[in-house]
């Protein structure tokens, strides 16, 4: 009974001097990823098994060939454990870091829901109160001259427009982030989407003196929705077009390369801030610093078309240029 405790005692020894020197090394290893820590600690369980047999064995005074075999298969043992704990580490980590990512995507798009909650409630009670107002003085009324009846039929029919347009980004928007999108390829030449777009933006950047200008050769085919690529190529005329001043343009040019189709929307806005230029895409923001808008804008727009872009597996980004900025469109290429 004696030499068992013994034994108990030093295997004890043994492991407690390995486990402090272990604790040690997880302390200055704090910083370090998953995969570190799980092979460490691994490695210090091990080295401390280890360590309590060399121990007893050396206390029960074991020949050379005894030690020898003990130390053999505690060897062997000891790669089998540290294999596996190495592949199980590895996935552990990624499954850390994949569960980290998500919860920070969910507080994200947390936040985002309820920012876009508080722009909408505070975009839609501006015009509800105007429509109210004008509706209540019709009504009673209190406006009877046939010039400002119109003007203000003409206003409310402005309104309604405008809130019409704001649902139906809300819509494409709640499609998007719900994964409810369902595209629908085909082979498109851009050249005939682009001519349409501009035709329809067209009146009115002749009403507020801007040039909108196409490029003459150079476009690709597309393979992309055709609903979608509209509504991309009109959300970033729109949005150049609302901040571009009188008599500036708006140029509109594409290409292609063995990988990628690319389209892009040049302004003379005067430029994005630095600051706010990885913003441009965020729902509901509006630059304010340098691109002063001549309306009210949705601050869907762009986000639409990152969403958009992004389901058809492609890129968008924006930059300042001499004068202005660009919005570039980089699509997987034709086949």
């Amino acid at each position: 009974m004696r030499d068992i405790l013994l034994i108990g005692l030093y295997s004890l020894a043994a492991g407690a001097v390995v486990g402090l020197l272990g604790a040690g090394v997880l302390r200055l290893l704090r910083g370090r990823s998953i995969t570190v820590h799980v092979c460490m600690l691994l490695a210090i369980t091990v080295a401390a098994v280890v360590a309590a047999i060399v121990t007893v064995c050396w206390a029960m005074f074991l020949s050379r060939h005894d030690l020898q075999v003990v130390l053999v298969t505690v060897a062997a043992s000891t790669a089998v454990s540290l294999s596996v704990g190495i592949a199980f580490g590895r996935r552990l980590a990624a499954a850390a870091m994949w569960a980290a990512q998500a919860r920070e995507q969910e507080r994200r798009m947390e936040a985002g829901r309820r920012d876009l909650v508080a722009w909408v409630s505070h975009d839609l009670r501006t015009p509800l109160a105007g429509l109210r107002a004008m509706t209540e003085a019709l009504q009673d009324g209190v406006v009877a001259d046939p010039e400002t009846v119109a003007e203000y039929h003409r206003r409310i029919g402005a309104e309604t427009d405008r809130m019409s347009g704001l649902v139906d980004d809300l819509f494409e928007l709640s499609r998007i982030h719900a994964g409810a999108l369902r595209l629908t390829p085909t082979d498109l030449p851009l050249a005939d989407v682009v001519s349409d777009a501009v035709a329809a933006v067209t009146p009115i950047a002749v009403s507020r003196g801007v040039h909108v200008v196409a490029a003459d050769c150079g476009w690709p085919v597309v393979t992309a929705g055709a609903a979608e690529l509209n509504r991309i190529i009109n959300n970033l005329l729109s949005n150049a077009l609302r901040y571009t001043p009188a008599n500036g343009s708006i140029h509109i040019d594409a290409g292609s390369d063995a990988r990628e189709v690319w389209f892009a929307v040049s302004d003379s806005c005067g430029g994005i801030p630095e600051d706010d230029l990885p913003r441009v895409f965020d729902v509901a923001f509006r630059g304010t610093r340098a691109r002063t808008p001549d309306g009210a804008g949705g601050g869907l727009g762009l986000a639409i078309v990152r969403g958009l872009v992004e389901a058809h597996g492609g890129k968008v980004r924006a930059g300042n240029v001499t004068g202005g900025c660009r919005f570039e469109v980089r699509l997987p290429a034709h086949s």
